[in-house]
């Protein structure tokens, strides 16, 4: 049996902050749709550092929301990462490459530890999800389609396969299912 990829873009994602942020706060799932929770992570900040576009994508939000300046990019795999609080350089609409400066750090984010940081949020619909899993590689060993040879593949995060010969790469959002799935039937040999 094969198993299917679902690939996210091969356009690869970066911090949006210049050099490796520190994490003040960690991404922590809401248990339920509106329950308590960190829809995203704190990344420290000094008001004024330029705010990075994480991958490339449109700008399809601009403005304040709840007194804060948030801005939202659309990724050509159907992601959105959002960023605030920020004072905007960008328009609605823009397209925007990987690493292309947004804005400005602003201050006003309440969950900060220090005088201010960036909040950065991922969202595929309306599922937030760790925003920090775009810049991690998955190892994924998948089932090999019959009689072909199988090979691991790596997958970064955003779904640029590594290897893998006639194996299928499966992307981030993906990957844990199928590893559950290949294990079940490991143990049920």
């Amino acid at each position: 049996m094969v198993l299917l990829a679902l690939l996210l873009a091969a356009h690869g994602f970066g911090w949006p902050l210049r050099g490796v942020p520190v994490v003040e706060r960690p991404f922590t799932p809401p248990v339920t749709a509106y329950g308590a929770g960190h829809r995203g992570v704190d990344l420290q900040a000094a008001v004024g550092d330029p705010v990075l576009a994480a991958g490339e994508g449109v700008v399809s939000y601009v403005g304040m929301l709840a007194g804060r300046g948030v801005i939202a990019l659309t990724h050509p795999n159907g992601l959105r990462t959002t960023y605030e609080p920020v004072t905007s350089s960008v328009r609605l609409g823009t397209r925007v490459a990987k690493g292309a400066v947004l804005g400005r750090v602003a201050a006003g984010h309440a969950s900060c530890r220090g005088p201010t940081c960036l909040h950065w949020g991922l969202l595929r619909g309306s599922t937030y999800l760790d925003p920090l899993a775009l810049l991690q590689k998955a190892r994924i060993v998948l089932l090999p389609v019959t009689g072909a040879p199988s090979s691991p593949a790596s997958v970064t995060a955003s779904g640029a396969a590594v290897g893998g010969g006639a194996a299928a790469a499966v992307g981030l959002l993906g990957y844990q299912q199928a590893s559950r799935r290949g294990r079940r039937r490991q143990d049920a040999s």
